[in-house]
């Protein structure tokens, strides 16, 4: 049994799977959201943001690719909902961690998933209630890689070249 805290945060997939799944070590924020959003040193939920961009998701996977992970499919990667909690350990404007890009980051430990449960998100950390469903599966997520009936599917992806980053980094 997963202890989940009323205080959540909400992350964009693949990171919030990676986050949850124990592998993404720091959460990235700029030093006005952490202020902003009342963020502290606490156990947190971990929310599946809603929206998810297909150069998101190539990124976020050939990312985490580059450090032997491979995350769910984007049609297997749930939104809209609570995937899990994680304690946030500190709170720190340097770091030597691989997943340190930010100006500031939150350190995570304790990483635990749980049964998806639906939720709206919201910015900061907020208290959490359960929604009527889940984010919809995109079109595209159901045909990234070729579709559910490639006859390549059990194959790793083969990034010769990394995808574009979003937001224009």
């Amino acid at each position: 049994m997963v202890d989940l805290p009323s205080c959540a945060l909400s992350v964009r997939q693949p990171w919030a799977w990676a986050i949850v799944a124990g592998h993404k070590k720091i959460e990235n924020r700029s030093a006005g959201s952490i202020r902003a959003g009342g963020m502290t040193c606490r156990r947190i939920a971990i929310h599946a943001a809603s929206g998810l961009k297909q150069d998101e998701y190539d990124w976020g996977a050939w990312r985490l690719a580059r450090h032997g992970l491979d995350c769910p499919r984007p049609d297997q990667l749930v939104r809209g909902a609570i995937i899990g909690a994680v304690d946030v350990v500190d709170i720190v404007s340097e770091s030597d961690s691989e997943w340190f890009g930010g100006q500031m980051g939150l350190v995570l430990d304790h990483a635990a998933m749980c049964d998806p449960i639906p939720a709206k998100g919201a910015l900061g950390y907020f208290t959490w209630e359960r929604a009527a469903s889940f984010a919809p599966v995109s079109r595209w997520m159901r045909e990234w890689g070729g579709g559910p009936s490639s006859l390549f599917d059990d194959l790793p992806l083969d990034w010769r070249n990394p995808p574009r980053k979003p937001f224009g980094g």
